[in-house]
């Protein structure tokens, strides 16, 4: 709890820089002053009652702000998503949806966390977790490259568009399938190479290397990609051919990542009714 937070003596103010908050950010801040746990509970339960405050699930609250329905109020799904567990990033399709960069809107909203956890649905949203893999876990930032930034009143948490770049590749079935994947990269207009390369290094795997370097090497103008940056990931990807596609979808090899690609990806196919 930050210096700023505990310093908020009135539940009030609290609520208003928290539009979204767990029991024990709460707690926290009002028991600074030397209330006790059971005052801030009591404080917590008539603030639903009277519908300032929406009980989202057990420990997790929601601002309900003047004048609002708290049996309609949907809270900011983002600030939610960070809300769910101590180590939650919005990540993946949700990650591009954030930045600005998703081609669909979605009302599913993935996020990394460390530990197992179940999917949570809330007022038409859902909220998917994704557990981070062996290597990952075993790190203190899950792989680095997770920002907070500024939204809807609160604080998120979430990958940068080089990360959600090479999750989605990682794991395409987070993206939404190749054609939501592509159109959604090309909404970028640039990324930091040398991030994108060190993140796919980091994973170890040969497929998703491969994957991120026929990405680059499509996008290699608009993104401003060095040979050396390709040279990388050519020595990360598999000596023998594996598919793009987990459906093991036929396609032709692309001979530098010893990948075969779909056929629909290699013809951008769903541009043909655009």
């Amino acid at each position: 709890m930050s210096p700023r937070e505990s310093k908020l003596g009135r539940p009030a103010d609290f609520f208003a820089a928290h539009p979204v908050f767990t029991h024990d950010d709460f707690v926290a801040a009002h028991t600074a002053g030397g209330r006790s746990e059971h005052t801030s509970n009591a404080l917590l339960a008539q603030h639903v009652a009277a519908g300032r405050l929406l009980r989202v699930r057990r420990g997790l609250y929601a601002h309900v702000p003047a004048g609002a329905d708290p049996n309609a109020h949907a809270p900011d799904p983002y600030l939610l998503t960070t809300k769910l567990r101590p180590d939650a990033v919005v990540a993946y399709h949700a990650a591009f949806a954030f930045h600005g960069r998703a081609y669909s809107v979605w009302r599913r909203h993935t996020f990394l966390t460390a530990d197992r956890a179940r999917p949570f649905r809330f007022r038409g949203q859902e909220y998917t977790p994704v557990q981070a893999s062996a290597v990952l876990r075993q790190r203190p930032d899950l792989g680095g490259g997770i920002i907070i930034r500024a939204h809807a009143g609160g604080e998120v948490r979430v990958t940068t568009l080089e990360r959600a770049l090479v999750d989605v590749l990682d794991r395409p079935e987070h993206g939404g399938g190749w054609e939501e994947i592509w159109r959604s990269l090309g909404m970028i207009e640039y990324v930091d190479v040398a991030e994108v390369v060190r993140y796919t290094r980091l994973l170890g795997s040969a497929v998703t290397a491969a994957r991120v370097g026929f990405v680059l090497e499509e996008w290699r103008e608009p993104w401003m990609v060095e040979e050396r940056a390709l040279a990388t990931l050519d020595r990360l990807a598999p000596a023998q051919p594996r598919y793009m596609d987990a459906k093991r979808e036929g396609g032709r090899l692309a001979l530098r990542w010893n990948l075969i690609v779909p056929q629909q990806v290699l013809e951008r196919r769903w541009e043909e009714g655009a």
